[in-house]
């Protein structure tokens, strides 16, 4: 018997930790499958795409000591334990090709794929360098860049986030060529400074996967892999090769600047951006002395606009935006008061907040 009479949430919890990354349609069809694998009394489930692997094991005291592995469709398996009632018992028994599932009077055949043959990725973690930091740290200033990476930019380098380690700082930064996101945290020692970028899809899982707690997750980065230890879980990525855009570059520095409460500012777009272009998203933004006016319209001449009393004395401005890239910014800090800083109107706007003095979200403009 692989598994014997065990709680379905107790194989649920792990199988959801592991399954994000698994694809139903594969090139490959046991990719779509999890490695489960059973020793001295602790199960382990394993998933990859060949980029990334993430395991956790969980200590199951009533199994016996038999060493066994088995692949089942994660999808499946997942589906079927979650639909089962509360309170379920399951067992998981392998016989010659199938995963017989068990649970009081309901019974399902899964069909396997041999263990040998699930591609777990080779350790590449050679010369390693080791930080240690919260995960609600981690969690935060991944969560504070994610949403600037690009989607499936021939730009490989940009679907996914650039990571600095230097001095006492582990530093963060996205974009996707038309905004960019920054920011950093502190961490233990005094590093020298080595630089990784991140795929989209590891960062995407550590978001989800890392909770709010002051646990520690321990990362070592090499120049091919990055690793990540916590709370029982390991996740193993491939790191994309490439030379990230000059941030520091990017980010400008302005004389010009606009203290904004977050929420009025966020409503104001919200409702500007109901009839904005719906391809292009624009609005613009019109500030004069006191004044900022948000103004969008459309192909059917309907047009929106939201005044805003503000303290700002310096030039008037008219100046375009993507409404979507501002609430993207404006959503992800906690900050009640969000600081706009201007250029000229060709020139990007610098989002940043007096709670977070690292944190920089810069947008480029656009013409409307």
């Amino acid at each position: 018997m692989f598994i014997k009479n065990t709680d379905k949430e107790i194989i649920l919890k792990p199988l959801q930790v592991v399954i994000g990354i698994v694809e139903r349609k594969q090139t490959l069809p046991i990719l779509s499958n999890v490695l489960i694998e059973k020793e001295d009394g602790n199960i382990r489930f394993t998933a990859t795409d060949l980029e990334i692997q993430i395991t956790t094991t969980i200590d199951i005291k009533a199994s016996d000591g038999e060493k066994a592995a088995i692949t089942v469709g994660g999808k499946k398996l997942q589906e079927i334990l979650r639909i089962l009632p509360e309170q379920s018992k399951v067992s998981i028994e392998a016989k010659e090709n199938k995963a017989q599932i068990k649970s009081n009077k309901s019974r399902f055949s899964l069909q396997t794929l041999p263990a040998q043959d699930f591609p777990k990725l080779s350790n590449q973690l050679t010369d390693t360098k080791k930080i240690s930091l919260s995960q609600n740290t981690l969690k935060a200033l991944l969560l504070s860049v994610q949403y600037a990476m690009a989607q499936q930019d021939v730009r490989y380098y940009l679907n996914g986030v650039l990571l600095i380690i230097e001095g006492t700082k582990l530093k963060a930064v996205a974009t996707d060529g038309h905004r960019l996101a920054y920011n950093a945290a502190n961490i233990d020692g005094n590093h020298e400074k080595q630089e990784i970028i991140l795929p989209r899809k590891a960062v995407v899982e550590l978001c989800k996967l890392l909770n709010e707690s002051e646990d520690a997750v321990e990362i070592e980065f090499s120049q091919q892999q990055v690793k990540a230890d916590f709370s029982g879980v390991t996740l193993i990525t491939k790191v994309i090769e490439g030379k990230f855009p000059d941030y520091e570059r990017v980010i400008p520095k302005y004389d010009n600047h606009l203290n904004m409460n977050r929420t009025l500012i966020q409503q104001a777009l919200q409702r500007a951006a109901i009839l904005s272009n719906e391809k292009f998203r624009g609005v613009r933004f019109v500030l004069t002395e006191k004044n900022l006016s948000i103004i969008s319209s459309n192909s059917e001449q309907e047009e929106a606009q939201e005044e805003i009393e503000t303290d700002y004395h310096g030039e008037a401005l008219d100046i375009g935006f993507n409404v979507n890239y501002l609430m993207d910014g404006l959503n992800n800090i906690s900050s009640e008061t969000a600081t706009f800083s201007f250029g000229d109107p060709n020139s990007s706007i610098l989002i940043t907040t007096e709670e977070n003095r690292e944190f920089r979200y810069v947008v480029m403009p656009m013409r409307i």
